[in-house]
């Protein structure tokens, strides 16, 4: 079973089940600090299983992309060790629990419809004291009890040793899934009852959940290998061509046989590591030297390191990109959207690796033959790795390993903290140090927002200019650095939640700043611009006055956004729910949950729903209170979202949202909303791109010239351009068809050509060369002369000398199909003689051919084939 189809299977299967199928959340998300990557299905669901958001579901299933570093060094060794991975999983938030999740799971394995395994090839585990479980898998599924064993707390229950050993907070036990194959035992699904809430130390310290919940993970590589029956997760169907390339592009010939072979695990390591920065880049998330960027700098050096290990000393992990985008492209297609970005972020680091990276193997060889008999790599020499040659800590560590030396952490981290005491910051130690901003930002609170209110404030204080990102005491319209200023209060909305930054103007007596952009820095707003005359200095007091015009455009499209959002989800359904948006001044985009494309119908009810909201005129209000009494009122949480305690709630009729947007205060203001389009963003996203306002009156007016210039040039009025065009289009369908009666009434008859018959191997064959003859109309010819005689065999070599190929047309009446004739065979046999091939049914088939001089060749090798026959 391929992969894509094992994919589909499970979120089909769980759908019958009545969860909700659910886009993979971001590989990188940035709304939880808790992790640097998605490392689980139910990390997305994190609110849900905690009941901090309202639930429109209580059932969902996913195929989560994920990506974890844990088992790094173990990549391309192991046969099931990856860093990104996908994993299937399906979710009950105080739902369906333990009884449901089993069934499901054995039906899902074991049903015909679905995986259809043999019940024999599969055993489980539980927890040792969940007798629940236990009983559900002996007494309900019958499994034999031979096959069902009860583990410890450090394997079957989440987290690991959670009785024991905590931390405090939800947990419970496991029950696992193992498929039993020639090649071995493969755990391929993981059942995890959160049942219990721990308090303390033990005994006595689960506390039962008011809510239990079900959350289920099956990896898709590691079963689909199972299912395909090969020794690695690398040789599945989505990989292996991706490892064969990787062997390609390197110059190395992959050794699927031997998975000990050096080179074989390096091609692995590549093919993981490459996949998963393509995923990465592609949410734009590049190497650096923090967090989820440092990872990924790891990452691609690791595999440029492999590939110079084989002798590849060029750039080539970019090549590979265009692979995976393929490999990909059935739950992912947005990837080929940004295959040349991608490319150019992964070559980029690779020039720069590869830069330094001959020089610093030679030193590391100097390292190794200089350690003492501790075996340990001291952390200056590691240290002088990382800073000179760009050799990431772990890299060099593993490295290390692979010679049996130890590793000196503790050193390596000191000597990054003296380095940054005697030399300042550099581009090597950004990852211990604080930017210059952090010091304003511990040092002062958070500028006061007033833009909700307001547009202007008039003793608003500078707390700081910055020139070229750094914090200075002053600025001139001299400078050349690009120059932006951080206030203590500000009716600037900086961009955020979609929704594009203000612009408009910061001065006083002393100067005059144009605001381009305003932007957060944490929740500092960081206004950027040109200083037009003067010059800014920290701690003045200045007047800074948002553009109105545009705010209020702006405005009007974000308010917009929520009465179409209200409007998809009446006409779709309460799955349509918002995936992102992006909003400009009268202009709007925004992406939501939905399987199909809209027909016109529905865009125009869609479109219509919105305009009689706007019509009504309703009151929009905007109010802050606790997040539970945002629940209380039915406020719209968005599914995976993270929000705090205090929400920001805007009300216009039955939408009910939060938000930290701007918005209008009467619907009305909105003026008019055009859709101009629906289309695709990824598998199972739509995007709606609108205008507001005066946008939403240029396009009318530009629709309206447009039409008006039709009716000119069609000599109608305007209200009759659609009449007219329609019978114009029907006329010249008309015309077409007449055209191509006269080239098949101009054409070869089937009189004539049965005329020239002659019999061949005892059979009336029509065998003839024509010239520029009509294919259709040979078609019709050769049905009427089948029609006309039997024993009829006929073979036509239609030349086209114009765009220099021969088109073959062979074929049989009934009787002689019956008699074991093949027109396929003829025609193929035929058609070497004019360089081609061709295919089709016994009774009628065709080829064609790139050497029109050879037609008279082919009909020779047509007759000698009959009189074989």
């Amino acid at each position: 079973m391929k992969a894509n189809e094992l994919r589909e299977k499970y979120l089909s299967f769980f759908e019958t089940k009545g969860c909700v199928r659910r886009p993979s959340d971001v590989l990188v998300p940035r709304w939880d600090p808790s992790v640097l990557f998605t490392p689980a299905g139910m990390n997305q669901f994190k609110d849900h299983f905690l009941g901090r958001c309202k639930l429109e579901f209580t059932r969902a299933t996913t195929c989560q992309k994920c990506l974890r570093t844990g088992d790094i060094d173990n990549v391309g060794r192991t046969a099931y060790h990856h860093t990104f991975f996908e994993m299937l999983g399906n979710f009950s938030f105080g739902d369906y629990f333990k009884r449901d999740a089993i069934h499901w799971a054995w039906e899902f394995l074991t049903d015909k419809k679905w995986l259809g395994l043999p019940p024999e090839t599969l055993s489980a585990t539980v927890y040792k004291d969940d007798a629940e479980a236990a009983g559900i898998w002996l007494n309900e599924i019958k499994l034999p009890a031979d096959r069902l064993q009860y583990l410890d707390e450090d394997e079957n229950f989440w987290p690991a040793s959670a009785p024991s050993e905590g931390p405090d907070g939800v947990c419970g036990p496991c029950s696992e899934i193992y498929y039993h194959t020639p090649l071995g035992e493969v755990e391929i699904w993981n059942l995890v009852f959160t049942q219990f809430n721990r308090v303390g130390d033990p005994p006595n310290n689960l506390e039962p959940l008011p809510s239990k919940n079900i959350d289920t993970g099956m990896g898709l590589e590691r079963t689909a290998a199972a299912l395909q029956g090969v020794a690695t997760n690398f040789h599945i169907d989505i990989l292996k061509p991706l490892v064969l390339a990787a062997g390609s592009v390197c110059g190395v010939k992959y050794n699927d046989q031997d998975l000990a072979d050096e080179n074989g695990r390096r091609l692995r390591r590549i093919a993981d590591h490459v996949r998963a920065c393509t995923f990465a880049a592609h949410e734009n998330v590049y190497p650096g030297n923090k967090e989820e960027k440092y990872v990924i700098r790891r990452l691609l050096r690791r595999a440029v390191l492999d590939g110079f290990q084989m002798k590849k000393k060029e750039p080539f992990l970019y090549e590979l990109v265009p692979t995976v985008a393929e490999l990909m492209k059935v739950p992912y297609p947005e990837l080929s959207e940004t295959i040349e970005r991608v490319q150019q972020v992964i070559r980029a680091e690779e020039e720069h690796f590869l830069g330094t990276i001959e020089g610093g193997l030679g030193r590391i060889e100097n390292v190794f033959n200089s350690i003492s008999s501790e075996a340990v790599v001291p952390g200056k020499d590691a240290f002088e790795m990382y800073q000179t040659y760009g050799f990431p800590p772990e890299l060099f560590e593993t490295l290390a390993a692979d010679r049996g030396y130890g590793f000196d952490w503790d050193g390596f981290k000191k000597e990054m903290e003296h380095h940054g005491e005697l030399s300042g910051l550099t581009e090597k130690n950004l990852l211990f140090q604080d930017d210059p901003l952090e010091t304003l930002k511990k040092s002062t609170a958070p500028p006061e927002f007033l833009g909700y209110g307001s547009l202007a404030a008039g003793d608003a204080k500078i707390l700081t200019v910055l020139k070229d990102g750094q914090m200075a005491d002053s600025a001139t319209s001299a400078d050349s650095a690009k120059i932006a200023l951080i206030l203590d209060r500000t009716p600037f909305y900086a961009e955020k939640g979609g929704q594009v930054g203000d612009t408009g103007v910061i001065s006083n007596g002393n100067f005059k700043f144009r605001v381009d952009s305003t932007e957060y820095d944490g929740e500092f707003q960081i206004h950027a611009g040109a200083l037009l005359e003067g010059t800014v200095k920290s701690g003045e007091i200045v007047l800074a006055e948002v553009d109105a015009a545009r705010r209020a455009a702006i405005s009007r499209a974000h308010s917009a956004t929520h009465l179409i959002h209200l409007a998809l989800r009446r006409r779709l359904g309460s799955h349509a729910e918002q995936q992102g948006s992006k909003v400009r001044p009268d202009e709007l985009h925004f992406d939501f949950t939905h399987h199909q494309g809209l027909d016109r119908e529905t865009l125009d009810a869609i479109e219509a729903d919105v305009n009689e909201m706007i019509m009504a005129d309703l009151p929009v209000t905007c109010d802050e209170m606790p997040i539970e009494e945002a629940r209380g009122v039915g406020a719209m949480m968005l599914f995976g979202e993270k929000y705090p305690d205090v929400v920001r709630v805007v009300v216009m009729g039955e939408s009910k949202e939060l938000c930290g947007g701007t918005h209008l205060t009467r619907t009305g203001q909105i003026g008019l909303c055009k859709i101009i389009s629906d289309e695709s963003v990824s598998a199972g996203t739509r995007r709606i791109t609108a205008v507001t306002g005066a946008g939403a009156l240029d396009r009318v007016r530009k629709m309206e010239t447009t039409v008006l210039s039709l009716a000119g040039q069609l000599k109608v009025k305007a209200d009759d351009v659609l009449q007219r065009i329609t019978a114009l289009l029907a006329e010249q369908k008309k015309l077409a068809k007449e055209i191509e009666t006269l080239k098949r009434q101009n054409g070869v008859s089937a009189d004539e050509l049965l005329s020239g018959a002659e019999q061949v191997g005892g059979v009336s064959a029509v065998l003839k060369v024509l010239k520029d003859q009509d294919a259709g109309a040979l078609r019709d010819v050769i049905d009427a002369i089948r029609q006309k005689s039997k024993g009829t065999a006929v073979l036509l070599a239609n030349v086209d000398e114009k765009n220099g190929k021969a088109t073959l047309f062979a074929a049989f009446s009934k009787d002689l199909v019956a008699a074991g004739y093949s027109a396929v065979d003829w025609v193929k046999a035929a058609a070497k003689k004019v360089q081609g091939g061709g295919g089709g049914r016994p009774d009628l088939a065709q080829a064609g051919g790139k050497n029109p001089a050879g037609a008279a060749d082919a009909i020779a090798e047509a007759k000698a084939w009959l009189e074989a026959k």
